[in-house]
């Protein structure tokens, strides 16, 4: 991984004209990325479960770029009814969609499982995404040139593959081996994507952003107790800022590099460097497995007709 930062936000080319929604925007590099993208003029929905902390980003944002176009978009991944209203209300306004940024995620987290009932890091990092970005996605055919960036992290090393059978079983992985499930799940979502927007104009890519200083390690100290909040403020001083964290990010949702050079189906690593994911993640056999098995799920919840317009 290169140190050095290849891309800053003075890189982002102007973005007038351009919707972008930001997954998990409310906080940490998700709130960056938005800003920075309102502040290079796009029209930015942050996208959040909880209204009393979106609201508040979306005028800190406002308050902060000296700029309106950024609006809050109520949306709890851990609920498919959720993520099916938050698509709706999106595309009742009739607006394109250039940039989808997945980067909301839980990490470290005791065993629990969603309202639909799969293991919920499982749930919000990948099969949430999966159904928001499917519902999303004819817009974002209709407005290409556009972009998908699914954030996942370099935590997928730490599984050898997804066991779809025991993602419901509390005692068949530790928490750390659950979260490098969904952020593999991630990369192979992008990978077998991307093969089907073949011949489009859709960029559809995956990176790690690095370590952050975010409140993703809230959920290690859920899991492990509040004795390790002393041990993390002092590992954290070592991490990358969230500023420093929403680069990559960026990189992929906006530098003319991605078309120019064509990067699709791509791994990124900071600061905007393709980067090398686990062997894995490059299995295509597991990655159609794993789309099969996202949409039979969703279906199973939500019935056989929710990919109907999907366009994939």
């Amino acid at each position: 991984m290169s140190s050095e930062k290849r891309f800053s936000f003075d890189n982002i080319p102007d973005l007038s004209g351009k919707v972008a929604i930001v997954t998990g925007a409310n906080t940490g590099i998700g709130f960056v990325t938005a800003k920075e993208l309102v502040r290079k003029n796009a029209h930015v929905f942050v996208a959040s479960r909880n209204k009393d902390r979106g609201e508040p980003a979306v005028e800190l944002i406002k308050k902060e770029t000296k700029k309106d176009a950024v609006e809050f978009l109520q949306l709890d991944l851990k609920s498919l009814n959720s993520v099916k209203r938050a698509a709706e209300t999106f595309l009742a306004r009739n607006l394109p969609l250039h940039i989808l940024v997945n980067n909301a995620g839980i990490g470290g987290t005791p065993f629990e499982k969603t309202s639909d009932g799969i293991q919920d890091q499982f749930g919000v990092n990948h099969i949430g995404h999966f159904l928001f970005t499917l519902l999303l996605l004819p817009t974002i055919k209709a407005s290409a040139p556009s972009r998908i960036v699914n954030v996942s992290s370099n935590g997928h090393h730490r599984t050898t593959g997804i066991e779809f059978e025991k993602l419901n079983d509390p005692n068949a992985h530790t928490s750390m081996q659950r979260y490098g499930q969904s952020k593999l799940a991630n990369i192979l979502f992008t990978i077998e994507l991307n093969k089907r927007l073949l011949g489009t104009n859709v960029y559809c890519n995956s990176l790690h952003p690095g370590v952050i200083k975010t409140e993703i390690t809230r959920g290690v100290v859920a899991n492990w107790g509040t004795w390790l909040n002393p041990i993390i403020s002092i590992i954290s001083l070592f991490f990358l800022s969230p500023d420093d964290g929403a680069l990559t990010q960026l990189y992929c949702a906006t530098s003319p590099e991605i078309e120019e050079k064509n990067h699709r189906g791509k791994y990124f690593v900071p600061f905007g460097e393709v980067g090398e994911p686990s062997a894995q993640s490059k299995d295509e056999e597991l990655a159609k497995k794993l789309w099969d098995f996202s949409e039979n799920f969703i279906k199973e919840k939500l019935g056989d007709d929710i990919f109907s317009k999907s366009c994939v």
